[in-house]
């Protein structure tokens, strides 16, 4: 199949042509899509359906989820029958939307691992600027589900085994080396054996179920071991958490880049000399500057994948003339949403409790990524600026909001438990954590 970005192939895929760096008015339609290293640009900008070869080829991967295709396996043609599957379909994909909430929760929670969930709130952002529909940005809902019920379930059959070793432990205190804590002590490994032989069958079992739904839905299929191993390696690659860590990483030192400037000089403003006072009020003036277009330029990272498009500084004006109050009515959003949450870092919370902050973190920034996003979409379909009339009054709601944004950022130097050092916790655009610094 010839390389649709290949200068020297005979026949371009799909009239497809590479974008030059910085081009804003590329559009990319293609459903589900992940990012790849050029955008592509159509003549007549269509839907696009393209065989697993193709998605290969061009470097996109995983663009429909594994478990649809037993959905669609399962789906049955009585109409009652359809209903109860459409049912059963909606709870496993809420019940697949709490453990993703749960678990970004928990990876922000983590020093280092919080790349990932920052790295997946861009790319659900940046699904969301390609494709221009918000239902792209919920990415892996239904694998979050399966994983959740393989974690949930595990820890279920594991209580049983601690009660069992709570009662060994109460028997050994009370009668150490006795009858019944010897007794107690046989029930503890008889319950570890029983538990590991049930995790096991049940294992076995899951595995041979996914080996025959896959032998049915693919026309070459091969034997039950084949198909379950290449099941479990294709949910393992699925994950794509190096991308995910990669791409967190590089919006968050996009981000501080254009951070440290500003929230460093509202630090200083706190120093004892006659200028301090004089210099806090211009880093603020800087971040309310900043604020306005680091929420287009940070999605357009995460749209391109090119850590460069963070600081091209035109080419989000030029997105945001396109689509003004599409864009205003994000930013104020993120900003909106920030706001809350700085009311959970007045007091420090237990370590082994921290996730549990972090989840509300998450449940605000998911969304303002995910109208962020749609507002680049927005722009990305145009390709002329709007009237001036809507260019100007758009701006109009960013001056307060941004004036409401910093007051309120410059005094949680004094009300936050880490003091200074929260006004660099920018947790609207860097990891979304609020008691590990930045």
């Amino acid at each position: 199949m010839a390389d649709p970005f290949d200068s020297n192939s005979s026949r371009p895929l799909y009239n497809a042509i590479p974008v030059l760096e910085g081009a804003d008015d590329a559009t990319v339609d293609i459903v589900d899509a992940l990012p790849v290293r050029n955008q592509i640009t159509l003549a007549e900008p269509a839907p696009i359906i393209l065989s697993p070869a193709d998605k290969q080829s061009i470097g996109i991967v995983d663009a429909v989820p594994i478990p649809t295709s037993a959905f669609q396996f399962f789906r049955p043609k009585n109409p009652v029958l359809l209903v109860m599957w459409f049912a059963v379909r909606a709870v496993i994909w809420l019940f697949g939307a709490v453990c993703l909430m749960f678990g970004l929760a928990i990876l922000a929670a983590l020093p280092v691992i919080q790349f990932l969930s920052l790295g997946y709130l861009l790319e659900a952002g940046g699904r969301v600027a390609r494709t221009g529909r918000l239902r792209n940005g919920f990415i892996g809902i239904y694998r979050s589900a399966l994983l959740g019920s393989i974690v949930i379930g595990s820890w279920l059959l594991l209580w049983p085994m601690r009660i069992v070793s709570g009662l060994a432990k109460s028997a050994d205190i009370i009668d150490p080396g006795g009858r019944t804590a010897t007794g107690w002590r046989i029930g503890l490994f008889a319950s570890i054996g029983l538990t590991t032989l049930v995790l096991a069958v049940i294992g076995v079992g899951a595995l041979v179920i996914v080996a025959a739904i896959r032998r049915r839905t693919q026309s070459e299929a091969g034997g039950y071991y084949a198909e379950a191993r290449d099941a479990v390696w294709e949910l393992v690659m699925s994950l794509r958490l190096p991308y995910y860590f990669w791409l967190g990483f590089r919006g968050f030192v996009g981000a501080m880049a254009w951070l440290i400037v500003p929230v460093s000089l509202i630090a200083l403003g706190r120093a004892n000399t006659p200028l301090a006072p004089l210099i806090g009020f211009f880093g603020a003036f800087l971040l309310a500057i900043v604020l306005i277009y680091l929420p287009i330029l940070q999605m357009r990272l995460a749209q391109t994948n090119r850590l460069r498009a963070v600081f091209e500084f035109g080419a989000a004006r030029a997105a945001y003339k396109r689509a003004p109050w599409a864009s205003t009515f994000a930013i104020i959003i993120t900003l909106l949403f920030a706001l809350p949450l700085y009311l959970l870092k007045i007091e420090i919370v237990p370590r082994e409790a921290e996730w549990l902050p972090s989840l509300v973190f998450i449940s605000f920034i998911f969304p303002a990524r995910l109208l962020t996003g749609w507002a680049l979409g927005r722009a990305n379909r145009r390709r002329t600026p709007r009237h001036w009339f809507f260019r100007w009054t758009g701006r109009l709601p960013l001056l307060p909001a941004t004036a409401i944004y910093v007051l309120i950022v410059f005094f949680t130097q004094y009300t936050s438990w880490n003091g200074v050092w929260s006004l660099y916790e920018q947790h609207a655009f860097l990891v979304p954590v609020p008691f590990f610094g930045m």
